[in-house]
């Protein structure tokens, strides 16, 4: 049974993970189990390189490897903002409410009611003999001024994927399935999957 680290303290996403990973040899374990650790420095400008970044640190403190995702929102309007910056795209600790305003904001700024728009999550796992595999996820929609439903986390009220219909209103099984971290998870999955089968085979 592999150990790994996830490297989060948000507890929807270590639900979505130890579901993911459910039938695969491995235990999941919080960040919290560790105790108090530094923050990791994410200075990436993308995604992948944030992801890369987390694991790696996380794998180096906790001598444990370690699963991390770095995850956000792209406007086509926008540039592809909020993008890495998504978590914290009204400042540094801001709230959800906080960044969707800036959002929108943004938005009527440039003179538009609407964007298309793409959700991406990027995950990367670092072994501790330095082995790494990373997995993507995409999932495309149209930001809105109107916010719709009560569900997700996030931009996830503005997030329209179909003419009527956000990602908020979604339940957690409909928005797994279409979800990027839904997708990069199930990468991820297959990829473990063979990763830890040869491990084994060359253990035997």
């Amino acid at each position: 049974m592999k150990t790994i680290v996830i490297a989060t303290k948000n507890k929807g996403k270590i639900r979505e993970m130890t579901q993911a990973f459910e039938g695969l040899p491995v235990k999941l374990v919080p960040l919290s189990d560790f105790g108090e650790l530094p923050d990791a420095v994410e200075d990436g400008t993308t995604f992948e390189d944030n992801a890369k970044i987390k694991a790696r640190f996380y794998m180096e403190e906790t001598k444990t490897a370690c699963l991390a995702d770095d995850s956000g929102l792209e406007v086509e309007a926008l540039g592809g903002a909020p993008g890495v910056h998504s978590a914290r795209f009204a400042g540094g600790h801001a709230s959800d409410e906080a960044n969707n305003e800036k959002l929108l904001a943004e938005i009527v700024r440039k003179g538009l009611d609407s964007s298309p728009a793409a959700y991406r999550c990027v995950l990367a796992f670092v072994d501790t003999n330095g082995a790494a595999l990373t997995a993507e996820g995409s999932c495309k929609g149209v930001i809105r001024p109107k916010a719709k439903g009560s569900g997700g986390f996030g931009y996830d009220p503005y997030f329209y994927i179909e003419e009527n219909k956000t990602m908020a209103e979604l339940t957690l099984a409909e928005k797994d399935a279409i979800s990027h971290r839904g997708k990069a998870l199930r990468e991820m999955a297959t990829q473990l999957s063979a990763y830890l089968a040869q491990k084994s085979e060359r253990h035997s």
